[in-house]
């Protein structure tokens, strides 16, 4: 299949898909909807077809790639789902102990993408890990609709725990420094948010594009903040002023970015939301911030 971008869509159609990945649409409402804007042969399937993320296009650094290790380990979850499992990735060889991230993913589980991300953090030289919030159903299930359909199925208040959970596993393994951060994309932005309300003593969080917390809990926020939005995702945008308002009454110490004329989930390169030029920059941007507050 041809990559294709975002501009090669009506933007009526980018959000119809966002509203199709969020759930707020059904697969039929999508191409009911999409059909109007079918052009020169591309039919709303096809459109949906061409949306649709390809791994391939995602893998930055191979799953064999000498300079790493990584596998998957499975940790204890109290209070959530009892036993879970994630990916691990570090650099092959440490000569000291490493700051450790942690890595949430977007509303479909550990997919190929969040593995690349951690990967991509071991090359950095941080252990990161990548919990699979959908390890209770058998785990992320290859197919990104099946897997929104097992994770609108969960019980949210058990996966806030098994997530939670992940980074105190992480913080504790003896490869790392204990100064933990968290990077997180979509849903795992709005866990990014929350974890930095629950855990005082987190490092950094950077969450991509995700639901800001309750303005009243903005106050437990002891972390530092790297936030970052996509210019034209209107659903999430409209909940900054007033955690931005939070955040300066609070004294929180945050960045944010806004990233103009690109979608929501323009760090993935999987699909034609993925925009180079943002996600480089957010991320050059992501291995700074965490840099300067997780190490020394």
């Amino acid at each position: 299949m041809a990559r294709r971008k975002a501009g090669d869509f009506a933007p009526e159609v980018m959000q119809l898909f966002d509203g199709y990945v969020h759930g707020a649409l059904s697969r039929r409402e999508f191409l009911d909807r999409a059909a109007k804007f079918a052009v020169g042969g591309l039919t709303a399937t096809a459109m949906l077809e061409s949306l649709q993320p390809n791994f391939a296009w995602a893998q930055q650094v191979a799953k064999d790639d000498p300079r790493i290790k990584a596998g998957y380990a499975d940790y204890d979850s109290p209070g959530g789902s009892g036993k879970m499992r994630g990916y691990m990735a570090q650099p092959a060889t440490a000569g000291a102990k490493l700051p450790a991230v942690l890595v949430i993913h977007e509303n479909r589980g550990l997919n190929p993408y969040i593995e690349d991300v951690a990967r991509r953090l071991a090359l950095a030289n941080f252990v990161a890990f990548a919990p699979d919030a959908l390890f209770p159903q058998g785990g992320y299930p290859g197919d990104e609709d099946q897997g929104r359909a097992m994770f609108a199925a969960q019980n949210a208040k058990k996966r806030s725990e098994d997530l939670y959970n992940g980074g105190v596993f992480l913080r504790s393994r003896p490869e790392t420094t204990g100064k933990l951060g968290v990077v997180g994309f979509c849903f795992g932005g709005s866990v990014a948010n929350a974890l930095a309300v629950r855990m005082p003593d987190l490092g950094a969080a950077v969450p991509y594009y995700g639901s800001q917390p309750a303005a009243a809990d903005v106050a437990k926020i002891k972390a530092p903040l790297l936030i970052h939005y996509a210019g034209l995702d209107e659903g999430i945008n409209k909940g900054w002023p007033a955690y931005e308002a939070a955040l300066q009454a609070n004294k929180v110490r945050y960045t944010m970015h806004m990233y103009d004329g690109v979608n929501h989930g323009f760090h993935n390169d999987t699909t034609p939301r993925y925009d180079e030029a943002a996600a480089k920059l957010s991320w050059q941007r992501t291995l700074e911030f965490l840099n300067r507050h997780l190490r020394g």
